[in-house]
């Protein structure tokens, strides 16, 4: 699939461009940094418009964004279960609605481009937790157009190294995700046995 979304980026331009970062918010398992940096390597080429390039992309992706906010709060019982069990089911969702709820708005804006694999979990479950439309709106539109720029630039500027560029940040990515589980598993264990039950 991430062959024939690069191959349709290379056809069809900008709207090709804002589907993929749209459908890919949603939910939609797409290479998206990579589509990105390639967008950025293409800018260099002189295919694409840098600023145009940007103005799209961060379009693409919060249109994606609200969207699953509005399905998390206004989608309804029927729509929400399809979502949920598209997105891998129940404890996924309950597990981002904690962070959503905990985290607030540095949550939005950080998983629009640092953890970028837990934007569309967010989305949902900010939806489902009434977390205030605006303040959602605010800190997406900040951290998706710092994710664009920052992804297109890099692809911009190393244009000849694209695949192990987004081998490198893959790997970021997923370190970080790890890194991130791995300190809140820690505060866990660390007030639980400061605070144990007793019986």
């Amino acid at each position: 699939m991430g062959d024939q979304v690069l191959s349709a980026l290379s056809q069809y331009g900008f709207p090709a461009l804002f589907a993929a970062v749209m459908v890919a918010a949603i939910g939609v398992p797409l290479p998206v940094t990579l589509l990105l940096v390639v967008t950025g390597s293409l800018v260099s080429q002189g295919v694409m418009n840098f600023w145009w390039a940007i103005g799209v992309a961060s379009a693409g992706s919060v249109a994606g964004d609200q969207i699953g906010y509005a399905i998390g709060r206004w989608g309804g019982t029927r729509l929400v279960s399809k979502c949920i069990a598209l997105l891998g089911g129940r404890e996924r969702l309950a597990q981002a609605e904690a962070k959503a709820r905990r985290w607030g708005g540095w949550g939005i804006f950080f998983s629009r481009w640092l953890v970028s694999p837990l934007g569309p979990w967010i989305n949902f479950a900010s939806g489902i937790a009434a977390y205030s439309w605006v303040r959602f709106a605010v800190w997406d539109v900040l951290g998706e157009v710092l994710g664009v720029v920052i992804f297109i630039a890099l692809g911009r500027t190393f244009s000849d190294r694209i695949m192990a560029l987004d081998a490198v940040l893959g790997d970021f990515v997923w370190a970080l995700v790890a890194l991130v589980a791995a300190v809140a598993l820690g505060w866990k264990i660390w007030t639980a046995t400061r605070h144990p039950k007793t019986s």
